[in-house]
């Protein structure tokens, strides 16, 4: 992505007078997530300080932040970049992602609440609707939350944490693989499935469905990593991009 493409945000409202690098960190995030900040890019400071409406100093606590997290590499001399993640980084995150999310899922079923099932379910019902509209970034936004609803109902701190450290490397990559239409309903299909065990407290069910559901995440992005065959940029039935470059991602 070329310096002069980050202009092109347009509709980004600068971010607001809360402490001012978490809110230029998360909405940068939200940015790499949704592909308008493409892995490799060059984040020049004087432009995105003139789109998020904040100073150098918080943005180089935000660019900070993310650099800790993994998003975002620090270059001596060079400034910032979006991370990238090779082939066999992206087989061993998903891998542990997949041990990961299925614990939470065993755990989930044991310790969630009655009023905790209602809310995932309540959550999947909206997350339904938003794939039904096809506005992929609300419809990951509350995927994200189902997600980590079932890391809280785990009720394991130590375990909270190691997962949404690796969670936040994967975020852009787990939204990708949405991209092609057919896997994007499939992955709602099995969301479906996920949520009726947890309903069922089936927690030896639901840990296999989630280790599942990461596995396939994993070999949809390994294809796009693959090459131009691979890309769902080229796919006809992947979805309007339009949403995740302009209106729906500064909201």
């Amino acid at each position: 992505m070329r310096e002069a493409e980050i202009l092109d945000l347009g509709s980004a409202a600068p971010v607001d007078r809360r402490v001012l690098h978490e809110a230029a960190a998360e909405r940068l995030r939200e940015l790499i997530i949704e592909g308008v900040l493409a892995p490799g890019a060059h984040l020049n400071e004087r432009l995105l300080c003139a789109q998020l409406g904040v100073s150098r100093t918080p943005l180089r606590e935000a660019l900070r932040t993310l650099a800790g997290e993994g998003i975002v590499e620090l270059l001596p001399n060079r400034g910032a970049v979006v991370a990238t993640l090779g082939r066999a980084d992206v087989e061993h995150a998903f891998e542990l992602m997949g041990a990961l999310e299925a614990l939470n899922g065993e755990l989930a079923a044991r310790r969630a609440t009655d009023a905790e099932i209602a809310e995932v379910r309540a959550l999947h019902f909206e997350m339904l609707a938003a794939h039904t509209r096809r506005d992929l970034p609300a419809y990951y936004r509350l995927n994200r939350e189902v997600h980590l609803r079932l890391a809280d109902c785990a009720r394991n701190p130590l375990l909270h944490e190691t997962w949404q450290r690796l969670n936040r490397r994967l975020q852009a990559l787990r939204f990708r693989s949405n991209l092609n239409r057919d896997k994007w309903d499939a992955a709602v299909d099995e969301h479906g499935q996920m949520v009726e065990a947890l309903a069922a407290r089936d927690g030896d069910r639901l840990a296999a469905l989630l280790r599942r559901h990461l596995a396939n995440k994993r070999a949809i992005v390994l294809a796009q990593l693959a090459g131009p065959a691979g890309d769902p940029a080229g796919d006809p039935a992947a979805p309007a991009r339009e949403p995740l470059d302009r209106a729906r991602v500064a909201t």
